[in-house]
């Protein structure tokens, strides 16, 4: 008997050895069945570089001014069977004296992020005074920090303004804008002062060797903003808009606080840049389902069923579930129906704008705008307007 079972236990084990060499198992898929690649979306991320020195104050007013336009215009960019992309800006300052000495008077003041309001906030916090200006060192910064795509099919820039020359400092710029077209980084430099006087300081080199764009601006200068009839019905539709927003969670009181914040800060620059701030609320790259009840749940990031309601309004607190359900519905309904609205009346803005704006505008927002444009359609990224 003892012998007839080793025969079968080795019988058992010659039978095993076939299926050794493809790993103990058969494959769980037939070869032949085809897989459905992840779609991502297309990102467009922008490193703005800005100095924060005693002279720029005009520069960083003008950064203030611009933002909202620039993500305006990126709502009309599509890439890839007509998608919208995802936007993403990181901010740096630098040439401060009150930034470390021994950080080469540079400071990430934000990483790349997709967050419109936070990114308003930190731009707003910027404050300027006397420094030493290395471009090459902040761009090197940029460039080994923020977290650059790796999709060739991506746009990927950087803005650096300032007006002491571009080779001052330890880090030679012609070797880090070397790393940066190597990683298919677009550096664009914007001069403030004089045009000739941006070139014998190599701001324009830098752009050569950068495959950007060189600009000189006048940067003490102010931006010219023409009212439009359209800009008070936006301003009373943004404040309709405000009131679709819930906040939840530990971060929903201070969130929506900071969005009423950066309404103020933009109403305070003037009333065209509220204007501008509003079109952006109403574009699909202000999302905010990290502390909105109502972005959330339409994009499925939380149970309704398990969600902590302290802290909600009181008339929410009680509510079913299900009926909990229906309201942030309505509420999506609600904010859907306001932003086409604000996006309609800017239409008719924009026709404005158009027939009235200044022939010759220049400037930051003229430089950003500018470049991303023509940078853009390199990459077979187009605009629906």
């Amino acid at each position: 008997m003892e012998v007839k079972k080793k025969i079968r236990l080795m019988a058992l084990v010659l039978m095993a050895l076939p299926f050794a060499g493809m790993g103990g198992t058969p494959p769980l898929q037939d070869a032949g069945v085809k897989t459905t690649p992840v779609k991502t979306r297309p990102r467009v991320q922008i490193a703005l570089l800005l100095d924060t020195s005693n002279s720029m104050d005009g520069l960083i007013n003008q950064a203030k001014a611009t933002l909202w336009d620039l993500v305006n215009e990126f709502s009309y960019v599509r890439c890839r069977e007509r998608q919208v992309p995802d936007l993403e800006i990181a901010l740096y300052e630098y040439g401060n004296d009150g930034l470390s000495a021994g950080e080469g008077f540079i400071r990430q003041v934000l990483p790349f992020s997709r967050d419109l309001d936070e990114i308003s906030q930190r731009l707003f916090s910027l404050s300027t005074n006397g420094g030493e200006e290395f471009c090459g060192q902040v761009i090197q910064s940029a460039m080994r920090q923020l977290q650059w795509s790796s999709n060739s099919g991506d746009l990927k820039f950087i803005f650096i303004a300032g007006n002491e020359p571009f080779n001052q400092g330890r880090i030679p710029y012609e070797s880090v804008l070397e790393n940066a077209a190597e990683q298919d980084v677009v550096v664009n430099t914007i001069f403030c002062g004089d045009y000739q006087l941006g070139v014998r300081t190599l701001w324009a080199d830098g752009a050569r060797r950068g495959r950007g764009d060189y600009t000189a601006i006048d940067h003490n200068r102010a931006i010219v903003h023409v009212k439009t009839p359209y800009d008070e019905v936006i301003i009373r539709l943004n404040q309709q808009l405000n009131k679709t927003y819930i906040g939840y969670g530990r971060m929903g009181a201070s969130r929506k606080q900071q969005q009423a914040a950066q309404d103020a800060n933009a109403a305070e620059m003037e009333e065209a840049v509220m204007v501008d701030r509003a079109v952006s609320k109403s574009s699909a790259f202000y999302s905010n389902e990290s502390w909105d009840l109502v972005d959330a749940h339409a994009r499925g990031k939380l149970d309704l069923a398990e969600l902590d309601r302290e802290g909600l309004p009181g008339n929410l607190q009680q509510m079913e579930t299900g009926e909990l359900k229906a309201y942030l519905e309505a509420r999506r309904q609600e904010r859907k129906a306001i932003q086409e609205d604000i996006q309609k009346a800017n239409a008719k803005r924009a026709a404005y704008l158009s027939e009235n704006r200044p022939e010759a505008e220049s400037g930051l927002q003229a430089a950003l705008l500018k470049a991303v444009r023509k940078q853009a359609e390199r990459k077979a990224f187009t605009w629906v307007q």
